[in-house]
């Protein structure tokens, strides 16, 4: 598994970089001054206000996200595990946005590490695989997640007390 990214929590709000707000603000204004300075020129009668103004605004606020999702893609990859570079490439090449659809379809959980030997984690681990930590509660029967307060699994109805879970994925 690649080495991911590590940001916390509080780092969450920095998942869209500088660069990437910066490229949107200019491809926003370069939108604006094609719509209000270069297309009037090349036109032979002008569009109603109305129409002119929703068409600039769209098509500069349409283009400012797209490079906002790039950006969001170039941080949001590494902490996956996934490789930033590919995911960009095909964000650019699909087009309309396809290509950002895709990376939320296909993109991986999050990765962490087990807090018993450091090893890289996804979040939907129950047990570390080099360790057997067990990493979330989970029940006994069935192996689906459970919240720590559950007395009895949702899915099967077994009753979790009789796992013997360990005390620090209970709540007293």
């Amino acid at each position: 598994m690649r080495d991911p990214q590590h940001i916390t929590m509080n780092e969450d709000t920095r998942l869209i970089p500088i660069w990437s707000i910066v490229v949107a603000i200019t491809a926003f204004v370069l939108v604006e001054y094609y719509f209000w300075l270069v297309l009037p020129q090349q036109q032979h009668h002008q569009p109603p206000l109305g129409f002119h103004i929703y068409f600039s605004l769209s098509g500069g606020v349409l283009i400012a996200l797209y490079f906002l999702m790039v950006g969001y893609v170039s941080k949001d990859a590494p902490r996956r595990a996934m490789s930033p570079r590919f995911w960009i490439v095909i964000c650019f090449v699909m087009p309309g946005g396809i290509g950002a659809v895709l990376y939320f379809l296909l993109r991986q959980p999050e990765v962490s590490r087990c807090p018993a030997c450091t090893t890289h984690v996804q979040s939907d681990f129950h047990f570390c695989p080099q360790c057997n930590y067990h990493l979330t509660a989970n029940c006994g029967n069935c192996f689906r997640t459970v919240r720590a307060t559950d007395q009895f699994c949702t899915r099967c109805g077994h009753e979790l007390a009789r796992d013997h879970m360990p005390a620090r994925l209970r709540v007293l």
